[in-house]
């Protein structure tokens, strides 16, 4: 069994502060599987960070009458706040505008260069007629000459999943202003796919156990391979380390072969920060190491082929052979975890459209573990899904409020009352037992869902036991046991014993609430450890935030932990408030319900 994990979780733009329907598919997935993976003793390496650079990044900088780099900046700071708050344990979250990412992004693109999988020609590329600029692909829309689909992009459809270019789209727009772009002559590099198609195929032939959209997906975007642009024409990214390219002031290297590398670039600079330069090999050149990728279904064929294209042609595997990067052999990817859209009123999430529920402002009314707890019991995970305020408040009152939060408080509060202390247990009946061993082999039935990232099922399955230990409770009535204090404490110790076991298997979800719980019950120390937020720089440059954690001393571990006889339990308080049911109906303020 492998002791190394490598989790990565999608680069969001910094063209704006995160939505829910963003952190529903990249971020609180990959920090619930890197959180259990800790658990059960793993050795995990989580990264990620913000996508700086591109034609996103140019639009919102002028809207805004701000350079790009002020937009990165200012919006990488919104976003690092933002999955801080949610708890996200990355052991490195950073950005793509260090030097330390361009020099790894560099090395990349020569090592394909130097193996033949880079190559260049001239294209038609489609310039913006009102601002000179290069359009980029994801800025296209069109109907799909293949299928008729009318939302098609520039580079792909995802209607019928076929690889295209915007000059092949019928009635080409602008997403940006509507205009009609217009398509001249100039000479790019383009990653030379075809070379690397076999391999590819044969290397996906072996990913059996992908989620079925993916696997659908990138099994038939294999099957036509076509060469497809690295560089573009604009002035904000990542230079071109080509003799007679790299100092074009005009010509950078494409944003998304810049953000994909981004996972390697993130691990090596963790490296570096943690004083030891070379521990990115561990995840990263290790055929004992295992690497999983999280994000949303719009980024499947980037990661499930295009990226690891890239790596096997860095590696010198395709079918133009070639040598090794400075990197040397690059592992390619174990899983893809893609999860489908989060919706609402039917519609994909969408600041540009005014149907966004921001993540600060969900923070700030409810807290993370409710937001945390939404996406994991009644996210996207197969499935676009659609969010209501309404299910929202069902979800935290009757679920986090009235089984699990009331468990915990009823449960410490008799013992609080009636011992003062988490009490002996005297003999067992056969319904302590059942409890007791339904609690115990969850862990296994859990973290074997959670193993395959199956967080709906895990979360379920851990709320199954909640409801067993409410059920047993009120069966067993501890409260009219007065006369026989030996029976009720026998109770409570089961029962408590109980919310231990329930709250280490809530643990991934709730981290927060974990926490809080484990005081509760007389813990000291840091049971679930949080990311924290730090200040850094490059050779005296100017400071950024980043996100980095201690989790190697956490408490939490994956296996029920005998509670203590005799602890002191103080008078516990609320773990979840319930919400006032009207605000299904209506909404919060800063994002009210729609009239029909």
């Amino acid at each position: 069994m492998t002791s190394r994990i490598l989790t990565c979780a999608a680069w969001p733009y910094a063209n704006g502060p995160r939505h829910i329907g963003h952190v529903s598919g990249f971020a609180v997935p990959a920090d619930v599987f890197a959180r259990y993976q800790r658990m059960v003793g793993k050795d995990v390496l989580m990264v990620s960070g913000t996508d700086e650079h591109g034609t996103a990044i140019q639009v919102k900088a002028d809207g805004e009458g701000l350079t790009a780099r002020e937009t990165a900046d200012k919006y990488h700071r919104i976003i690092v706040e933002d999955l801080q708050g949610l708890g996200l344990s990355y052991d490195l979250y950073t950005r793509t505008t260090t030097l330390n990412h361009a020099t790894v992004v560099q090395e990349l693109f020569r090592a394909l260069y130097d193996n033949g999988y880079v190559v260049a020609q001239r294209q038609l590329g489609a310039i913006s007629p009102s601002t000179g600029r290069t359009l980029a692909d994801r800025y296209i829309e069109g109907t799909c000459p293949i299928c008729g689909y009318e939302g098609a992009r520039g580079d792909q459809c995802d209607n019928c999943g076929n690889q295209l270019d915007p000059i092949d789209l019928i009635n080409p727009h602008s997403r940006i202003n509507g205009e009609v772009p217009e398509f001249i002559e100039t000479e790019h590099f383009f990653l030379d796919l075809p070379a690397l198609a076999d391999a590819l195929q044969a290397w996906l032939g072996t990913r059996t156990d992908w989620r079925p959209n993916v696997i659908r997906f990138s099994t038939e975007f294999a099957k036509d391979l076509k060469p497809r642009a690295v560089t573009r024409d604009l002035d904000w990214g990542v230079r071109i380390p080509i003799d007679g390219w790299q100092d074009a002031d005009m010509k950078r290297i494409y944003v998304w072969f810049d953000a994909v590398t981004g996972y390697l670039s993130a691990s090596v600079e963790w490296a570096r920060r943690v004083g030891r330069p070379d521990a990115w090999k561990d995840w990263w050149t290790n055929e004992g190491a295992e690497s999983y990728y999280f994000m949303g279904k719009d980024n499947i064929t980037f990661h499930t082929v295009i990226w690891p294209g890239m790596l096997i042609g860095a590696n010198g595997e395709g079918s133009r052979g070639g040598s090794p990067s400075s990197f040397g052999v690059l592992d390619l990817p174990t899983e893809i975890v893609s999860s489908e859209f989060l919706t609402m009123s039917g519609s994909k999430f969408s600041s540009s459209r005014n149907k966004v529920i921001y993540v600060r402002d969900f923070l700030a009314e409810f807290g993370p573990d409710a937001l945390r707890y939404y996406i994991a019991v009644a996210g996207p995970e197969n499935q676009d899904t659609d969010f209501t305020w309404d299910e929202f408040v069902r979800r935290v009152n009757f679920e986090l409020a009235n089984e699990w939060g009331n468990l915990v408080n009823r449960s410490i509060s008799m013992a609080h009352k009636n011992v003062g202390a988490i009490p002996e247990a005297g003999e067992l009946t056969a319904e302590d037992r059942a409890l007791l061993d339904a609690s115990t082999a969850a862990f296994a039935t859990v973290g074997a869902l959670l193993e395959r990232a199956r967080f709906k099922q895990g979360i379920s399955e851990a709320m199954r036991v909640v409801s067993l230990a409410n059920k047993y409770l009120s069966d067993q009535e501890p409260w009219k046991k007065k006369d026989d204090p030996a029976r009720r404490d026998t109770i409570l110790h089961v029962a408590l014993q109980a919310v231990s076991d329930c709250n280490t298997l809530l643990t991934p979800f709730l981290p927060h609430a974990a926490q809080k719980v484990f005081e509760a019950l007389g813990g000291t120390g840091v049971w679930a450890a949080q990311p924290q937020i730090v200040e850094v720089d490059e050779e005296g440059g100017p400071s950024y935030p980043v996100l980095m954690g201690d989790y190697a001393g956490e408490a939490a571990r994956w296996h029920s932990v005998p509670i203590l006889a005799g602890t002191p339990l103080a008078k516990p308080t609320p773990i979840f408030a319930k919400l006032d049911e009207t605000l299904g109906q209506t909404g919060p303020s800063w994002a009210p319900v729609a009239e029909a």
